[in-house]
């Protein structure tokens, strides 16, 4: 009788983090979200078991997802979007849930809701504009930045996937994951997108002269890393998640995000505790017989160059 109490008492336990879990993630109404997103009947772009859906399904891409806001910190024209229109700072959990609900529905859900989604991120990117404080224009739709913003996230949900996602895929397939994600990147006008990993790579070098550390970019990450909203008891783990995204970023990063450089303690320690960090995400998120939507961490606490202030619609990127 006790064992089957015990049993009974973690369940229970497992199922409330899991709902809360799912809250911050998806936002209060993240249940139903979800099975709109899931079971609504309907032609969808991505078929069951593409690799996109393989890779965005992952809790892998809570580290993906941390990784992607460090790296897109670097550019300084996307920084200056976030410090002139975010309010990242106060408003942490909505942005995430309108980030992960995008990503979702355009991942996951039908082709109307796929698309619906994109009209939206467009028509709030296009009221994101100003100079940054050296004098130069910036615009959230500029089909470079946008760009920009896509080869880092991409490039870090891949990453990640392949350190710390549960289902192995073949290097073919996750050239076929680049170019899926492509397909999104396109109709929402980045320009120039690749099409499979080794053109990932080469973009994300072709864009490096123009990355550089700022105090903004700092910020960030230290807000990200070190003063992320988050309840006491949940404040380790994320804690070894975001070591692992650290961990996972090219050594140029360290410097100019202003965060530690170790690459044997990268090797070992940060990567174990990502795996941990992982496999206990996996365990709140099978709690019960439903998707959770995609969760990246917070690609909309501060987006660079995808970043807008708070307009009415909520499924907004």
């Amino acid at each position: 009788m006790m064992q089957t109490g015990s049993v009974g008492q973690i369940t229970g336990l497992r199922n409330r983090l899991s709902h809360s879990l799912l809250e911050k993630v998806a936002g209060p109404d993240g249940t139903e979200q979800t099975r709109r997103i899931h079971a609504t009947p309907g032609p969808r772009w991505f078929a069951k078991g593409a690799p996109i859906r393989v890779v965005h399904g992952d809790a892998s891409m809570y580290i993906g997802g941390m990784r992607a806001l460090l790296l897109q910190a670097l550019h300084p024209l996307a920084m200056a979007a976030v410090d002139d229109h975010s309010d990242y700072r106060a408003n942490t959990w909505g942005r995430l849930a309108r980030t992960a609900t995008y990503i979702a529905e355009t991942t996951y859900g039908t082709i109307e809701h796929a698309e619906r989604a994109i009209r939206i991120v467009q028509a709030v990117h296009k009221r994101v504009h100003g100079t940054t404080v050296d004098g130069r224009p910036y615009r959230a739709d500029d089909p470079h930045l946008l760009t920009w913003v896509h080869v880092a996230e991409i490039d870090s949900f891949l990453v990640a996937h392949e350190r710390f996602g549960s289902q192995s895929l073949t290097p073919r397939q996750y050239d076929e994951y680049v170019a899926q994600a492509g397909e999104v990147a396109t109709r929402l006008g980045a320009v120039d997108v690749p099409t499979t990993r080794a053109e990932l790579t080469a973009a994300i070098e072709a864009f490096r002269p123009e990355l550089e550390g700022t105090p903004g970019a700092a910020d960030v990450a230290q807000f990200l890393l070190r003063h992320a909203p988050l309840p006491r008891p949940i404040k380790p783990a994320y804690w070894l998640l975001g070591r692992a995204a650290v961990a996972t970023l090219p050594r140029w990063t360290r410097e100019p995000l202003r965060v530690p450089d170790h690459p044997r303690r990268d090797r070992t320690t940060a990567l174990l505790g990502g795996r941990v960090g992982t496999a206990g995400i996996r365990w709140l998120t099978t709690a019960e017989p439903m998707q959770h939507p995609v969760p990246p961490p917070d690609p909309e606490s501060a987006p660079p160059a995808a970043d807008q202030p708070d307009p009415q619609p909520q499924e907004s990127r």
